[in-house]
């Protein structure tokens, strides 16, 4: 299956495509390393401006050393050090810094599909230090700029009187999204970045170590329930980027009978490769969403103008977000 320049098939559509490319995005965009942030043209730009309306601007990063202790095993927080040649100078370096360790957006080279291989088909042996191939720098180029739309999951579910429950990092399915975009009265546009405000970040953030190190141990994370309908509606609903204030953005453990337990045998059926490695929609984690929507929820209003500017690494499989709101 083929799609005109500008046009896009349906989820439905693309897994009629055939051999490795069904369920993919494989080949349909002018620059397959930039993946869905090719939803956003230059109109839908220039419209996203209409959604500064107080000019007031949010950082969405938390600092690169917030989450010490994490939720990863591996990735620890970095060491700062500042020095002097002279006393009239000072300057500094980082040691051990995680690119993907605090506020970070997930590159295309982040994930592998088990069944078939990095997106676009790009050989395993691209994907090394020093090869651009799907690298981080496609966005640091040109960065991600547009309509970023925040759905408040956690102001939803806390007037309905039954918070998020955190601690047993409860998988929150798209009919919970779709019923807080209702509540909102929000639109969906193709090229939106997409924001998913659940509470988890602050509130694993206020918790003693100890507690933080029984979480990661047990690898229970709050975050979108796995599925294939949360699959085709992020597709169908032409989303540039999906960012959460979680750790994973989709929920860990995965749930039982998620639809990728097979075909994602190595990351256990979670949906990364599902939407990293075959529709190219680069995920954005740990986001601080806390202070944006406490402000959307003074205005009334759901969106804003959103810029994503990741480091400019030759080949990085991810990177600090460096994401800010215009309001």
């Amino acid at each position: 299956m083929t799609s005109q320049p500008g046009t896009y098939p349906t989820f439905a559509g693309l897994l009629e495509r055939e051999g490795v490319l069904a369920g993919t995005s494989w080949g349909l965009f002018p620059e397959p390393d930039r993946g869905t942030p090719s939803f956003i043209t230059a109109e839908t730009v220039l419209e996203a401006k209409n959604c500064i309306r107080t000019g007031d601007v949010v950082g969405l990063d938390y600092p690169a050393d917030a989450f010490d202790p994490g939720m990863s095993l591996k990735r620890s927080a970095p060491r700062h050090t500042i020095y002097s040649s002279h006393p009239a100078h000072r300057d500094d370096f980082l040691d051990g810094y995680y690119l993907q360790g605090s506020s970070q957006i997930d590159g295309l080279r982040h994930r592998r599909a088990d069944d078939i291989g990095f997106y676009d088909g790009t050989p395993d042996d691209r994907i090394r230090e020093g090869t651009p191939d799907l690298g981080i720098q496609e966005w640091a180029d040109r960065p991600i700029a547009g309509r970023g739309v925040l759905i408040d999951l956690d102001g939803y579910r806390t007037g309905q009187g039954s918070p998020i429950d955190h601690g047993a990092g409860e998988p929150l399915d798209l009919n919970l999204i779709k019923a807080a975009i209702e509540a909102q009265s929000v639109s969906l546009r193709q090229g939106d970045i997409l924001m998913l405000h659940t509470g988890w970040a602050e509130w694993f953030l206020a918790l003693a170590t100890a507690e933080k190190q029984e979480a990661r141990d047990h690898r229970r994370a709050t975050g979108v329930a796995q599925s294939q309908e949360f699959i085709a509606w992020a597709w169908d609903n032409r989303l540039s980027v999906i960012a959460a204030d979680t750790f994973a953005v989709e929920c860990l453990p995965v749930v039982p009978g998620s639809p990728f337990i097979e075909s994602a045998v190595n990351d256990h059926g979670m949906m990364h490769q599902q939407l990293l490695a075959k529709l190219g929609m680069p995920l954005g984690e740990l986001w601080r969403l806390g202070p944006l929507a406490r402000r959307l929820r003074g205005t009334g209003t759901w969106d804003a103008f959103v810029t994503i500017k990741p480091l400019n690494i030759t080949g990085g499989t991810g990177s600090p977000a460096n994401a800010t709101a215009l309001t």
